[in-house]
This record gives C-alpha cells, structure tokens and sequence, in this order.
C-alpha cells in the first residue's frame, strides 16, 4: 500500500505522485512479517539491525524531519517502538536511550 496523490490543474490536466509506504510498512517488509506486535510492550515480532533501520531512513528520508542520519534512524526506532520491533537485539527504547547517551556515535 502506498498513497498516492492525484493533482488537478485548472486546465483540467493532472498529474499522479506515487509515494513512499509509511514507516510500519517497509519496517515490516524489511523483515518479512504480516503484522506487528499486537502489544509491543509485550510481544516482540522482529529484530532490525542498524544497518537495516539506516536503510529504511535513507528511503524515507524525505518525509521524516532528521536533519541527520542518526536523528531519522531514531525517528525509525520510535516506529519499531510501536510496532513491537527490537533494533540491534534490544528494545527500542533502550537503543533510543543508548543512540542518544552516544554508544552507536561510531555507526553514524
């Protein structure tokens, strides 16, 4: 699933713009489950690598706000939060805690 815009001009000419599928989408595809977590405090569906959560924020990276790789990897991360998603084998709040106290500076 993915938006689309459909653009109509006064002369009755239109354009279509074919977006990029929201964050939960490709956070999904990218590690091949069906649904996320219906209780992501609880039960965890996936686990994404960092090299995975850069790659979704270098697709992504027009939509989200980051002015920097590691400020949209944690917009990524916020998303997993939701999804009931681990990033880098732990829980994504704790890999947010972590990227912000400066342990991944190296990855960025």
């Amino acid at each position: 699933k993915v938006p689309i815009k459909v653009l109509i001009n006064d002369d009755k000419s239109f354009e279509i713009k074919v977006g990029i599928p929201p964050m939960s989408a490709l956070i999904k595809g990218e590690l091949g489950i069906q649904t996320a977590s219906h209780n992501s405090r609880t039960e965890k569906v996936g686990n994404l690598s960092i090299e995975q959560a850069k790659k979704l924020a270098d697709m992504k990276s027009a939509d989200l706000l980051g002015a920097d790789v590691k400020a949209r990897v944690l917009e990524v991360a916020g998303n997993c939060v939701s999804c009931g998603v681990n990033i880098d084998g732990k829980d994504a709040r704790q890999f947010i805690k972590d990227v912000k106290a400066g342990l991944y500076d190296d990855k960025f």
